[in-house]
């Protein structure tokens, strides 16, 4: 993966460890155009592969906002086609963010407003600092969610709580977040991105394989019935038995040692 993007930072310095930074500060870290087509590009080839990569933490540059959602002073004027390449863009990369195979936690350090929620509902799970604020307003300014959230927001939160929130277009607190199970930890600002890095590490320490495996047995089962669930597990389960590190994992337990898995 190149680093030479304009509105996203990468930072690879710990080995299969990717961290993004949301870096358009001065607007809020707002998705325009530009940063629409650089997380496509990061994100549509993690769909057929993991590069090498362990696990992804996605934070927003600054301590306001984690991401405002859609730039909505690029979109003053557009017309009905241009609207509609540009939200193709944003519909490219969120697929692609939820079918990404590597673990993805959001670190939302700030305000996520429409886009920049639905992006955070579209990772694996959510840290937020205390002072963050949810919200998808979408319906206010005469449109709709539309990266996910009308999908990833009821299966955090139930269904009856995510029609309040989407049709009423009213902000909620991490505190109420987290009492919903739309995220998993609320962090004072000056931890959340050291208890991100700690989780993803954990995640990291453990068999590659086993991990995106179980990611996939996980999210594909919550779309089907239970006995359907079953079986993409057991197919899920299958694929790890001819890996080396199934086979260094259960040497490690017997030897009283810390695995060294290798992701093959």
């Amino acid at each position: 993966m190149h680093d030479d993007f304009e509105t996203i930072r990468t930072d690879t310095q710990v080995e299969g460890l990717l961290v993004l930074t949301l870096d358009r500060p001065q607007v809020r870290n707002a998705i325009d155009t530009k940063m629409a087509q650089e997380l496509r590009d990061i994100f549509v080839p993690l769909r057929y592969g993991p590069d090498g990569l362990r696990a992804i933490v996605l934070t927003g540059a600054g301590d306001r906002a984690f991401c405002a959602g859609a730039d909505l002073k690029e979109r003053k004027g557009m017309s009905d086609q241009a609207w509609r390449r540009h939200h193709g863009l944003i519909e490219e990369f969120a697929g692609a963010l939820v079918d990404c195979p590597v673990p993805i936690i959001a670190a939302v350090n700030g305000a996520a407003f429409g886009g920049g929620c639905e992006l955070a509902l579209a990772c694996d799970f959510i840290y937020a600092a205390s002072g963050a604020r949810f919200a998808l307003p979408e319906v206010t300014i005469g449109i709709m969610p539309g990266a996910g959230g009308t999908q990833n927001l009821p299966r955090a939160v139930g269904e009856r709580r995510a029609k309040e929130l989407i049709l009423s277009g009213q902000p909620w607190s991490a505190d109420e977040a987290l009492v919903w199970g739309m995220i998993n930890r609320v962090c004072e600002p000056d931890r959340l991105m050291p208890e991100a890095l700690e989780t993803a590490r954990r995640i990291m320490d453990n068999a590659p394989v086993s991990v995106r495996q179980a990611k996939k047995a996980i999210h594909r089962g919550l779309q089907v019935d239970l006995r359907s669930g079953l079986i993409l597990e057991a197919e899920a389960y299958e694929r790890t038995i001819p890996t080396d590190d199934r086979r260094e994992g259960i040497a490690a337990f017997n030897e009283k040692r810390k695995p060294r898995f290798t992701g093959h």
